[in-house]
């Protein structure tokens, strides 16, 4: 019987093998990215290629185990998800207002520690930001913003 069950089981795992996830990414245009439009330093584009890009932009770089069903499914999932959410591959697009309120939540995904996501960050050791590198982020971040979302919560905190 177990013998059964565990034939069974390697036979399902073969069969969703076959059902293959789409790691092809688009071309980037330099002028709509994040990177290249704010001029960010060098230091700065090192940690966001390593901890962000890879959800966050259109330069995913899929890892060996990225090709193997399940997980294949999930990874997926996530790059969609987080490309949904950001993507830094079509920064330029963005309107003002949104692209503020964009950076003000990366400097609190970043803050409170909940980007990279823990789910990254075990399997890429790289991703693990230390407190100087979630500062310099955090640092430039404040320094793009237009102040649009403070001046609005400003606002309305007057009005109450």
């Amino acid at each position: 019987m177990k013998k059964k069950i565990l034939i069974g089981l390697l036979a399902v795992f073969v069969i969703i093998q076959f059902f293959r996830i789409d790691t092809s990414t688009k071309p980037v245009d330099p002028t709509q990215d994040f990177l290249n439009v704010t001029n960010a330093p060098e230091n700065v584009s090192v940690i966001m290629q390593s901890a962000c890009y890879d959800c966050h932009s259109d330069q995913t770089k899929y890892p060996w185990y990225s090709q193997i069903a399940p997980v294949s499914w999930w990874v997926k999932h996530h790059v969609d998800e987080g490309k949904e959410h950001l993507n830094f591959s079509v920064w330029a697009s963005y309107p003002l207002k949104k692209a503020d309120h964009k950076l003000e939540e990366c400097i609190e995904e970043v803050e409170e520690g909940e980007m990279p996501l823990n789910s990254y960050t075990c399997m890429h050791s790289d991703a693990n930001l230390s407190d100087e590198e979630k500062a310099t982020l955090n640092d430039f971040f404040q320094s793009l913003r237009t102040g649009e979302s403070e001046d609005e919560e400003h606002d309305h905190h007057e009005e109450h």
